[in-house]
């Protein structure tokens, strides 16, 4: 009997060992294992949490609902929902979907929506619907963020007041010394089309001008005693830059969480790049299937 019992216990051992392959590993932002309790803890303490994703990876965007439901359990009332996947001048239609006023077909006809908006963002905003929470498009429209491409900054100038209410406050200031923007820089410039030449400082100028909207309309709908959770690439709120740079210079007193996350090719060792980029680093296996 005892070494049936053996055997029984060291295959069941076995086929653990065998069948443990999570889907996503959480770690402090020095790479020190962590967990989801310790996430939404210290999320709820927060002004403003930054849930940096990868746009085509599903298990990002199935935390990000399961964020935002744990969220919304712990702060109730207090909380406004945001995200990179709208842009400002959709704002009305977005808030007629929320109040019931216009269908999920006509919100998503007359919005300007992300290829995978159906299967990564849909399940958050009708989560946003049913409970009532508020909902910011906080991006530039992408047109505007075009003309800074072709012309810089100052490109912004010739928008009328209306198109002006869409983007953060003018004149936008961006330091192009920042790693992030620096790095992008690096890349080089691109070709547009008809031939034209887009230099490398306007690509960065125009990743500037979506992080100066983002942080602007954030503190636009964020209160004191509010929990703010936005949504974005991680890359507008990785190494706290980008977004944060934009919202520190506004008000350095924020209570700022971010989540980082990364594909690795073995989630028990990432990568040592990712330390210090985040309050959080979730790793998901590199792969991982992806939504589009």
């Amino acid at each position: 009997m005892r070494k049936i019992t053996l055997i029984l216990l060291l295959a069941s051992f076995a086929f653990g060992f065998v069948a443990d392959k999570p889907a996503y590993l959480i770690y402090t932002g020095q790479l020190k294992s962590s967990s989801y309790e310790k996430l939404i803890s210290d999320a709820k303490e927060a002004d403003i949490v930054f849930f940096g994703e990868l746009h085509d990876n599903p298990i990002a965007h199935w935390l990000e609902l399961q964020v935002t439901k744990d969220l919304y359990t712990e702060k109730g009332g207090k909380l406004v929902l945001g995200a990179e996947m709208f842009e400002a001048d959709n704002q009305v239609v977005l808030d007629e979907y929320l109040k019931g006023i216009i269908t999920g077909k006509q919100f998503e006809t007359e919005a300007k929506m992300w290829q995978n908006y159906a299967t990564d963002y849909k399940p958050m905003v009708d989560f946003a619907q049913k409970n009532k929470i508020p909902f910011v498009a906080t991006n530039i429209p992408r047109r505007y963020a075009s003309l800074v491409s072709k012309g810089g900054l100052e490109a912004l100038n010739q928008l009328s007041e209306e198109g002006k209410k869409s983007v953060a406050p003018l004149p936008i200031t961006v330091d192009l010394s920042l790693p992030g923007y620096a790095e992008m820089m690096k890349m080089g410039g691109m070709h547009g089309m008809g031939g034209s030449t887009i230099s490398a400082e306007n690509i960065a100028k125009a990743q500037a001008s979506k992080d100066a909207t983002m942080a602007h309309f954030i503190l636009k709908n964020w209160s004191e005693g509010k929990a703010f959770l936005h949504f974005n690439g991680s890359y507008h709120s990785n190494n706290f830059e980008g977004i944060i740079w934009y919202l520190k210079k506004a008000n350095p007193a924020l209570k700022i969480v971010t989540i980082n996350t990364v594909e690795e090719a073995d989630i028990k060792e990432p990568n040592t790049k990712h330390k210090g980029s985040a309050s959080f680093v979730v790793a998901i296996p590199s792969d991982m299937i992806k939504s589009y």
